[in-house]
């Protein structure tokens, strides 16, 4: 009840309501627009959370999240254009919909499903938090360490088969991390000489380069999308759909929840199995790729599903799933906020006020849904370009107004380039902007550690609870590198084949 009296308190007493509604909005216009998604959405929130409170700037962050997974489907179903990586699935019936003139049906599928499982999600986040925040009587400086290398190598070594590259890029990222005055020491280190490097480089700087003006510049090089109906209107389920469309929305409500709870998966992953799900235990298995209903309601219930969900690893053990979380990691961070087994303990007001607003983010989007599609439709409906230019001004204000430093606008337009070069030789950038959040931790606690046992390397293997994460890690890396060989010598390719390049988007989200 004490939770539940917090996340109240939080609703009525502060523009809380407000913040979730208005970050569900913006979400689904940044779903809604092709090749923003929900990460570079959040990302280009970041600069303007700066100064508010903590609480109601991560539930800003956390609901544009929630709206951008729905969002993502209304291009998918328009104009066969996800707008996230997730919605990739909902390509393949809702646009078959649309082609037979379903297309308001198509649209409240979506919406419904993702309501259902986006909700479902948040009771097991509650429900599954609290208990996970008692292993912090465990937690000590080694096993803090062993956790960020355990996230950190999970997510390189899951870099969609290029691990070589993965790994490469986290190095990167702890390398950047790395600049700036020595915690311990005081020492300077890769400042160069630099006044404007001496305070290190933000996260939220690369991570607008790299997810925002790198993908402007992916965008540029591409044709401009398709147009969309302007008649459109959303039609929810009957009672009858809703019979058909009950199963494959359990499908991807549990799968949605297992991947959420997975340091290192992702709604797109969960949106395939999910859909694939579906299919097996639909009664209409041909009716998929032409226009099933059932293709619709399991991707979207998983989708939803995970933006709740993966709350749960990225507040109590400070391991996202995705560059939305890694996203949403830099906001907690970036507030003085340290996510860990702690969170709970040091911070409940923050936790349950959060929990309240995502609710809140839940149940409106079904009406946010319904009204925010015409000016989504509307936005989608104008020439790329001017889109691109109103985006660029967003980013420029938005980083001056951290510091007012030029050389923040220089640093973010360098993560744009190096983004850029990445994408176009195959290099993911997760691992690279996760490194860059986790650094700071990893290497705190690692010197630490080393303080408590006078130069001891071996206190990360004594303490019971370090141990067993590092050795998590090996298992996890070794087998990724075993299961990548394996394909690799079915396909007769080295282990190191570049991966196929990716937008930003495709990886982000």
């Amino acid at each position: 009840m004490h939770g539940l009296e917090i996340a109240l308190h939080t609703l009525f007493t502060t523009p809380a309501i407000f913040y979730a509604l208005f970050g569900v909005a913006w979400g689904i216009v940044g779903g809604a627009l092709p090749g923003l998604s929900a990460s570079i959405s959040m990302a280009l929130l970041l600069p303007l959370t700066f100064g508010m409170d903590p609480t109601m700037a991560i539930i800003l962050l956390a609901s544009t999240y929630v709206g951008a997974e729905y969002g993502g489907s209304i291009p998918a179903i328009l104009i066969r254009t996800p707008g996230t990586s997730a919605a990739v699935t909902t390509v393949l019936d809702g646009y078959e919909m649309h082609r037979q003139g379903r297309s308001g049906e198509a649209l409240g599928i979506s919406l419904m499903a993702g309501v259902v499982g986006g909700v479902i999600g948040m009771v097991l986040v509650v429900a599954l938090t609290e208990p996970l925040a008692h292993v912090s009587l465990f937690f000590t400086a080694p096993a803090y360490f062993a956790l960020g290398i355990f996230g950190l190598s999970l997510i390189a070594a899951l870099s969609d088969g290029a691990i070589i590259k993965g790994f490469l890029s986290a190095v990167v990222g702890l390398a950047i991390a790395t600049v700036g005055v020595d915690p311990l020491s005081g020492v300077q280190r890769f400042t160069f000489d630099s006044v404007d490097l001496m305070g290190g480089i933000e996260p939220i700087l690369i991570m607008m380069g790299m997810f925002a003006i790198t993908e402007l510049m992916v965008q540029a090089s591409q044709k401009n999308w398709a147009k969309a109906s302007v008649r459109t209107r959303i039609v929810l389920p009957s009672l009858k759909l809703w019979r058909r469309i009950s199963l494959p929305t359990f499908i991807g409500t549990t799968i949605g929840t297992l991947d959420g709870l997975t340091p290192g998966g992702g709604s797109t992953l969960a949106s395939f199995l999910s859909y694939n799900e579906a299919k097996r235990w639909s009664k209409h298995p041909e009716e998929f790729g032409k226009g099933s209903p059932e293709g619709i309601a399991a991707p979207e219930a998983a989708n939803n599903t995970v933006a709740a969900t993966a709350l749960i690893p990225t507040l109590t053990f400070g391991i996202p799933s995705s560059g939305s979380t890694a996203v949403l990691l830099g906001g907690l961070i970036l507030h003085g906020l340290e996510p860990g087994p702690l969170l709970l303990t040091k911070n409940p007001d923050f936790v349950y006020g959060l929990f309240g607003g995502l609710f809140v983010a839940n149940i409106s989007q079904l009406l946010l849904g319904i009204v925010m599609l015409p000016p989504c439709i509307w936005l989608v409906n104008r020439p790329k370009a001017y889109l691109t230019a109103i985006i660029i001004c967003l980013i420029a204000s938005g980083i001056y107004s951290l510091n007012a430093s030029i050389a923040d606008m220089w640093i973010v337009l360098g993560a744009g380039v190096i983004g850029y070069a990445m994408r176009t030789l195959g290099f993911p950038i997760l691992p690279l902007v996760l490194a860059l959040v986790l650094g700071g931790i990893v290497e705190r606690n690692y010197r630490r550690s080393i303080d408590l046992s006078y130069g001891d390397p071996m206190i990360f293997l004594q303490d019971p609870v370090s141990a067993g994460l590092l050795g998590l890690t090996v298992f996890f890396v070794a087998l990724s590198i075993f299961l990548r060989l394996r394909k690799n010598a079915r396909e007769g390719k080295p282990l190191v084949a570049s991966a196929a390049p990716q937008g930003v988007s495709e990886i982000a989200n």
